[in-house]
């Protein structure tokens, strides 16, 4: 028997399955790096290494980049708190060096023969010396960084590499524009290979659907994803020129920028806390359940990246979720269980107009002050992320309703199914149905 949605038994609608199209997308990206790294690893070990120092250089930079993209693990009984897909923490570091290693031809003026296969020896010893403190730690996301890191930078040289080393390149495009927009044509393809490896590692990692994942990346691209080419691009061009001297020009802004991404993110997970404590006074007053608040909020990211929301879009849904019972607090006497589902729709509404004024003097955007207010809206009218929340938030009352009953669950399923036609909207009823056939997500049972 396997565990279902919080804890609770799941064989009577499908429990926690594994795609086998997950297993095999993930399987083959990562066999494929496998096959890469061993094949890169054997041909330099057995030809030797061409240019040893810049070897060298480029390696320890992709070590410390993937170093400084380890962040500091969550305080011991925090709740898990995923701003973005995991695997999502950029390190522009690694990646940029990585890709001016596979795009350079030349070393203060002397032509460079390392070629493809050392390119990905090379990036795969610094992307796992870089990972060894995280995977010794028991992060085996780390794995599919390097693999992430491997195959862009065996695609990136690859197309690079034996078109420079055989003089076509020049001979076709020469010095001037051409080279240019070859390189930035090179640039391109080289992102969105990124962007779909990333994407189908996330997809077999998490279970999340592809396309949410893969539009995530595309629009990440124009902020960090094209600043990471153009600099890897141009550190090449500037190492041809100028030689190994030119990395700690670019290494150091670089570097910069990666470790005050850490702090941007230490900040914004502090800032999560202070809005998960928040949503517990409900639970210390005695006006929801224990647990509630966390559940309603990890089962609507799920439901919100199954009908593909991603990045900013989650945060607002999971900030209201974890709000949404804040405006009980105006009431008097409790409402038995904290169930507000089936209140009068005039009282749920002004709890809902409650909660949107206490959420706005809290400091968090605008807009989940008006998912919270917008929750006891006919659903035809309401926002999806207030659809999302209503829908959750009810499954989680009805499961407690049933107790212990192992088909508590699937009767609740079956209530808001039969109240599509008036109270829920059926897309986010069939969302959160698929999350529960995949085993739901973890945390404390219902009540």
């Amino acid at each position: 028997m396997t565990a279902g949605p919080y804890g609770r038994p799941a064989h009577r609608h499908g429990g926690a399955r594994t795609s086998p199209v997950r297993l095999t997308a993930g399987g083959t990206l990562r066999t494929a790096a496998a096959t890469a790294a061993l094949a890169g690893l054997g041909w330099t070990l057995w030809h030797g290494l061409a240019e040893p120092g810049t070897a060298l250089a480029f390696g320890v930079l992709v070590a410390v980049g993937e170093l400084a993209r380890r962040g500091a693990r969550p305080a011991a009984g925090a709740p898990p708190v995923p701003e973005e897909p995991p695997g999502r923490e950029p390190a522009p570091l690694a990646a940029a060096g990585a890709l001016a290693y596979a795009l350079l031809g030349e070393s203060a003026g002397r032509p460079t023969t390392h070629g493809v296969a050392q390119t990905v020896a090379v990036v795969v010893a610094g992307a796992l010396v870089g990972a060894v403190p995280q995977v010794a730690g028991g992060h085996g996301a780390a794995l599919d960084h390097v693999v992430r890191r491997v195959l862009t930078a065996g695609f990136a040289a690859l197309c690079f590499q034996p078109l420079y080393n055989s003089g076509e390149l020049l001979r076709l495009v020469g010095r001037g524009p051409r080279y240019a927009l070859f390189l930035l044509l090179l640039l391109v393809l080289t992102a969105l290979c990124d962007a779909v490896i990333t994407a189908s590692l996330l997809r077999a990692r998490t279970g999340h659907p592809y396309g949410a994942l893969l539009r995530a990346e595309l629009r990440a691209l124009p902020g960090i994803g094209s600043a990471v080419c153009a600099t890897g691009a141009v550190m090449a061009l500037a190492v041809a020129v100028a030689g190994l001297w030119a990395l700690p020009v670019f290494c150091v802004p670089l570097l910069l920028t990666q470790l005050s991404f850490r702090r941007y993110a230490a900040v914004r997970d502090t800032y999560r806390q202070t809005i998960r404590s928040l949503a517990r006074a409900t639970e210390i007053a005695g006006y929801t359940p224990p647990g509630h608040a966390h559940r309603v909020a990890a089962l609507s990211r799920a439901v919100g990246r199954e009908l593909g929301l991603s990045g900013p879009d989650l945060t607002v849904l999971e900030y209201a979720a974890l709000m949404h019972d804040i405006g009980q607090l105006s009431l008097v006497d409790p409402v038995p269980e904290g169930a507000t589902a089936r209140l009068p729709e005039a009282e749920r509404r002004r709890i809902a107009l409650l909660g949107g004024a206490v959420v706005r003097r809290t400091g968090v955007p605008a807009a989940v002050a008006v998912v919270v207010e917008r929750q006891a809206d006919p659903y035809r009218e309401q926002p999806l992320a207030a659809r999302i929340v209503r829908t959750v938030n009810a499954y989680d009352e009805l499961s407690r309703e049933g107790g212990r009953d192992p088909d508590g669950a699937l009767h609740a399923l079956e209530r808001l199914r039969l109240g599509t036609a008036r109270d829920h909207h059926p897309k986010v009823v069939e969302a959160l149905a698929g999350v529960l056939a995949r085993g739901g997500v973890a945390g404390p049972a219902p009540g």
